[in-house]
């Protein structure tokens, strides 16, 4: 591919109303419903310290030096052990660590995806996730979604017409959407693979922020019970649990893949950080890792209630929406016509920003919808920027 192509490429993969979004939700005064972004007030900066303080008094030379590809087999072994409770059993050798979930993905492209191969996503779907593939020239298809998450039955129409490679997918807690898989879905989409020989790409950044006291079984678990492992891939990461700073996220590969996704990370990075992987070994050997996600868990809930509520209140006439079972975000649509990538510019004015909703589509957008994150934002401002929403939308009906 030329220099020129890339360049191009690289520039359409974000709008003018994203950068614009970007620009000015940082300005005082203005409530970000935006970025997916933690909530640092949340952050465990006791335990973090703790856990810093145990790499620079008993593991700062392996903290500071170079390491495996692979990651360290210390928190690979501790990863095991967290997935363990989520019901995927894997061993050390399965689990390659990487910078985090947006470095799983780009690996995985490169490693799977050749140009012109049919990638299947949601439809909507998690933004970065289309560019990486984009970048990777996959022929992108989409599939519909609705409460119960992604339509099963209209993926198994597509496969049953068309060679399709992989199917990436954020079946707990969705981004953008927030629906949740059903699982009988879930077990429909694990022996689809496995009867048509597709990949499943399977993201869980967010299973653990779960607002109900239901469990939802990960893809990965339910291929090693209907005998599909080597058909499913897992990520995951501690972005979103932890620290998004820390850089820490992995996969759990099939054993025909791992040498070539080692290969690729050794040339990408050589290795994720040794110094943060270092201080998530610590941290998780705390213990508070389990009190952490309870309090996260209960945080988001009651921001996402909050939202939730005044925006019923005060916009129920003209959106609706599904409330999340958990996650970070909030999907709306508009009772009618109502282009939501026009009308940042207006909210924008009166101090309130969102994502629109067209840019996680790779086909068939719907400009009438809205992504909110309610996670970073305090109760206080969640309900002004309902308010703020509501003025917006008097001035343009």
């Amino acid at each position: 591919m030329s220099h020129s192509k890339i360049a191009r490429k690289v520039q359409n993969l974000q709008s003018s109303a994203i950068r614009e979004l970007l620009k000015h939700s940082k300005m005082d005064g203005v409530i970000s419903l935006g970025g997916g972004i933690p909530d640092p007030d949340l952050f465990d900066r006791e335990g973090l310290q703790i856990a810093m303080d145990n790499v620079l008094s008993s593991g700062w030379r392996e903290a500071f030096q170079y390491g495996l590809s692979e990651g360290s087999p210390a928190l690979r072994e501790a990863i095991c052990q967290l997935l363990s409770k989520r019901k995927i059993h894997c061993d050390v050798d399965d689990v390659v660590v990487t910078s985090g979930s947006q470095q799983s993905l780009d690996i995985l492209a490169r490693a799977l995806i050749n140009p012109g191969d049919v990638v299947v996503v949601e439809r909507p779907t998690y933004l970065a996730a289309l560019q990486i593939f984009q970048l990777a020239e996959a022929n992108l298809m989409s599939v519909g979604t609705d409460g119960d998450g992604m339509n099963i039955d209209e993926l198994e129409a597509l496969v049953k017409t068309t060679v399709v490679k992989a199917v990436y997918i954020v079946p707990t807690f969705g981004n953008p959407g927030g629906v949740t898989l059903a699982e009988h879905r879930r077990k429909q989409l694990v022996e689809l693979s496995k009867r048509y020989d597709f990949v499943i790409i399977e993201d869980d950044p967010y299973g653990e922020i779960n607002f109900t006291d239901k469990t939802f079984t990960p893809l990965k678990a339910w291929a090693e019970a209907m005998d599909n492992s080597d058909n499913v891939i897992y990520t995951s990461t501690f972005s979103k649990i932890l620290a998004p700073g820390t850089r820490v996220g992995w996969l759990v590969l099939p054993g025909w893949l791992k040498r070539q996704v080692v290969i690729l990370k050794q040339a990408t990075d050589l290795h994720t950080s040794a110094l943060s992987q270092s201080l998530t070994w610590h941290y998780l050997q705390t213990g508070r890792l389990a009190g952490q996600i309870a309090l996260i868990r209960d945080a988001y809930k009651q921001k996402c209630q909050t939202l939730s509520q005044h925006l019923e209140k005060a916009l129920g006439d003209h959106l609706t929406f599904h409330k999340p079972m958990g996650g970070m975000f909030l999907w709306a649509r508009f009772k009618y016509e109502l282009n939501t990538t026009q009308w940042l510019q207006k909210t924008l004015n009166n101090g309130v920003v969102y994502v629109p909703g067209e840019f996680f589509y790779c086909n068939e957008p719907d400009h009438s919808t809205l992504r909110m994150s309610y996670v970073s934002v305090s109760e206080a401002n969640l309900k002004e920027a309902v308010v703020r929403l509501k003025a917006s939308l008097d001035e343009t009906i």
